[in-house]
């Protein structure tokens, strides 16, 4: 599993630090590679206008390496002010509700069953997470989703909120149906991304609604706030999705969850992180931190890089069902910078 870091240096040594996690892939250093040398010379400061700048040049792409450098340059801000990035947000949340994600279903001992969903949704349960999400198996047997959700619903559901996220695996629309109205009985909070559109057809989603009594929650794989404010006025979905890797930095998901605001929606923070914290703890619209992806037989798949403790792990969460918003400037946290140098394959640098 490769990732990637961004470091941006500023006159008078300011610095500023992101470790890429789940977006930070290939395709994605590439663009960011695209934009890096476009930063020289350019006042750090300026976000927004860096923020417009970019989603022009990545216009032609999907905007995938943005967010990374936009990030960097919040770390950078709030070092140079010695303020938290959620300070400089305006975030007023010290703790943050979490739910627990699951990796998707497996046949090796693992998810491998709905008694084996139950059971780990159980021990969330026990750990202090009031919020629980299934992702399903990835050859998605419409049955087996459904027994899964049912059993959930009725072991849990009333202690625990459950979602459903399929991540685009259910092949018809009659199957995405049928789950959703499983969905309905089991007294779901949401279900997303259900099905082989891959998560982009405003139509497609508004005729689900239509059919089903539980929310709907996309936009994760729509970049930016303008075709998210397209799919949400379309009738497309019930909330928007952010992420500060996905929607073009903190910059970019910021503007998306003032988005939802003005139209009376909720916006759900995708995936975890210090910059998903940072954010979530100055949105108002919000319910849940997004502890992922773990299972019984899996911990967080992404790289031990802080040196200071932070971490996404299931048992990150305390007895109040909550996480901690790192207070220190910047994103608040310390990487283990000699960790990063040992595990380093490819260094490129623009000066």
């Amino acid at each position: 599993l490769s990732k990637f870091a961004v470091v941006i240096e500023a006159e008078g040594g300011r610095r500023g630090e992101y470790v890429g996690l789940w977006g930070a892939t290939g395709p994605s250093l590439a663009q960011t590679l695209l934009l890096a040398p476009h930063l020289l010379g350019q006042d750090a400061f300026a976000r927004e206008r860096l923020y417009d700048e970019f989603k022009r040049a990545l216009r032609q792409y999907d905007h995938m390496g943005h967010g990374y450098l936009d990030i960097a340059l919040w770390d950078l801000m709030g070092k140079a002010t010695g303020l938290s990035v959620a300070t400089l947000l305006g975030g007023w949340r010290q703790r943050l509700p979490a739910y627990a994600s699951t990796t998707h279903g497996d046949r090796n001992g693992g998810l491998s069953s709905p008694a084996a969903y139950v059971a780990f949704a159980e021990h969330c349960y026990g750990l202090g997470y009031r919020a629980f999400k299934m992702h399903g198996w990835y050859e998605a047997d419409v049955e087996e989703e459904i027994e899964t959700i049912r059993r959930l619903g009725e072991t849990v559901g009333d202690r625990m909120a459950l979602m459903l996220d399929p991540a685009c695996q259910l092949r018809s629309f009659a199957d995405t149906v049928r789950v959703g109205r499983a969905c309905d009985a089991a007294g779901f909070r949401w279900i997303e991304d259900p099905f082989r559109d891959t998560g982009t057809s405003a139509f497609a989603h508004r005729k689900l609604r239509e059919l089903i009594r539980t929310p709907v929650l996309q936009t994760e794989h729509v970049r930016g706030i303008e075709p998210k404010a397209d799919f949400a006025i379309a009738g497309g979905t019930d909330m928007l999705r952010a992420d500060p890797e996905y929607d073009m930095g903190l910059t970019g998901a910021r503007k998306v969850g003032h988005l939802a605001e003005a139209l009376g929606l909720d916006v759900e923070i995708h995936a975890c992180g210090p910059a998903h914290r940072a954010l979530m703890a100055a949105t108002r619209n919000t319910s849940f931190y997004e502890v992922a992806l773990v299972g019984p037989c899996a911990r967080n798949p992404l790289p031990p890089c802080y040196a200071d403790g932070y971490s996404d792990d299931l048992e990150a969460i305390g007895e109040d069902g909550c996480v901690p918003v790192p207070t220190g400037p910047g994103l608040g946290i310390r990487y283990d910078w000699e960790w990063i140098a040992r595990h380093r394959t490819r260094l490129h640098e623009f000066a």
